[in-house]
């Protein structure tokens, strides 16, 4: 029997075996949307519990991003051997212990507690985004790729602001304003979900997308550059610096945004804040199911583009505007980079062929960006003023325009500028029809 029929392609799913692994595999991005959207909030909260300043707080975000830099690529390596199931169930694994170990660190007080198990979490799901991301890349065409990615982490976004709602109804009101006592329950409560999540993986069928075995045996119609060290996949290394750079930028603008409302002394308080937070994610939730319609008609690179500038235009908004008025630019910010992180990931992990988990591992790996941008933005936050630190981001979005920018000219030179999003070269799919005829002639693919 041929190899070929141990594992799946794409496009030789039926459709109801797709919507399963699609439905399923989605559903690993509201784990880390909820993680995040708390991550932020537990800032402010841990100022006033613990009696920190700006940067210390920001320690969360350091352990956080800092684990997917030291942990994704020991993911991509994991998964390239044994799988994208494998993968997710070690994620989830590590995501649920993490989580369970708020319980202790919330029972004693202890800062460094909630530290650490926020670096566990951040290995869990630097594994499941090594995952995700990579398997809905690739379970289908490469036209909508963008499109698939970017409406699966819509459900991220939607978790992302259940958790400021959660943080502004118990965490800041009443007694709780000064406890820790309802972080430990809603973390005891994220551990029964991964869980529950691992237990679903481990009895449901999730077909393996295999690009290294079929491009080994398929000597023809290999994408362009497949066969180049990886070093090589200029598009992807580029890919990390922009990532890097962008989620850098999302981390402190997220991070600093209670802080920042309140400041703006327009009487905020801090449960206010946190609401009004929770519906800058809602914005940018919808932002990411609006960019899904759009990313079906116009090019991802040119998108990326648009969008890249707006985001330099509206963090300088929210740096030198005042009152309501920086409040508006912020709420643009958000909408606006809600397609960025999905369009550089399958930009720059494109027709990587054998490299395609080892460059989703380093595209992943850019998250860690995260760990690096909010001290550097806390400390202009508490030495000048919060509204000035959102100068620091801005850094973060030109380098990532300028990313997308290149791919626009290098897309230019080569096929002249397009605007609508169309179908290239689907390596993809003459392998497939390659491995279906090879499976035909030895019996193990029957002919249609």
């Amino acid at each position: 029997m041929s190899e070929f029929s141990l594992t799946s392609l794409g496009s030789q799913l039926t459709r109801g075996q797709w919507a399963f692994a699609f439905a399923l595999v989605t559903s690993l991005f509201f784990t880390w949307g909820f993680a995040y959207g708390l991550l932020d909030v537990l800032n402010a909260h841990f100022q006033t519990v613990f009696g920190i300043n700006k940067v210390q707080s920001t320690l969360l975000q350091l352990a956080y991003f800092g684990a997917y830099v030291v942990w994704s690529p020991f993911a991509g390596i994991f998964m390239r051997k044994r799988g994208y199931k494998a993968g997710i169930h070690i994620g989830l694994t590590l995501y649920s212990l993490g989580a369970i170990f708020f319980w202790p660190s919330a029972k004693f007080a202890k800062y460094g507690g909630f530290v650490g198990c926020t670096f566990v979490i951040g290995c869990g799901l630097a594994t499941l985004e090594v995952a995700a991301n990579s398997y809905i890349s690739v379970l289908g065409t490469p036209k909508y790729a963008a499109a698939r990615l970017n409406f699966s982490q819509g459900f991220q976004g939607v978790a992302s602001f259940a958790g400021p709602l959660i943080a502004s109804r118990w965490f800041f009101r009443g007694a709780n304003a000064t406890k820790l006592d309802t972080v430990q329950w809603v973390y005891l409560a994220v551990a029964c979900l991964g869980v529950v999540l691992n237990i679903l993986f481990y009895f449901c069928h999730l077909p393996e997308i295999e690009e290294e075995s079929a491009l080994k045996q398929v000597h023809i119609n290999t994408p362009e550059g497949t066969s180049e060290a990886f070093w090589k996949q200029y598009r992807c290394l580029f890919g990390f610096v922009a990532q890097t750079a962008y989620v850098g930028a999302q981390v402190g603008v997220a991070s600093l945004a209670v802080n920042f409302m309140v400041d703006q002394h327009i009487g905020i308080n801090q449960s206010r804040a946190s609401q009004l937070f929770s519906f800058c994610q809602m914005t940018f939730t919808f932002g990411r199911f609006v960019g899904t319609l759009i990313l079906n008609f116009v090019d991802p690179a040119l998108l990326l583009s648009i969008y890249g500038f707006s985001c330099c235009v509206f963090s300088l908004g929210v740096a030198l505007a005042t009152g309501k008025a920086g409040i508006g630019c912020l709420f643009a910010l958000f909408f606006f980079e809600s397609i960025c992180y999905p369009c550089i990931f399958t930009l720059g992990t494109k027709n990587l062929g054998v490299h395609t988990k080892q460059g989703s591992g380093l595209i992943v790996m850019g998250v860690g960006g995260g760990a690096w941008y909010p001290p550097a933005q806390a400390s202009v936050a508490d030495r000048i003023s919060t509204r000035r630190s959102y100068l620091v981001p801005l850094s973060g979005y030109i380098a990532m325009t300028l990313y997308a920018l290149g791919l626009v000219i290098d897309q230019t030179r080569k096929d002249g500028f397009r605007f609508r999003n169309q179908e290239e070269i689907d390596s993809q799919t003459s392998i497939e029809e390659k491995v279906t005829e090879i499976g035909e002639k030895d019996g193990s693919v029957e002919k249609a």
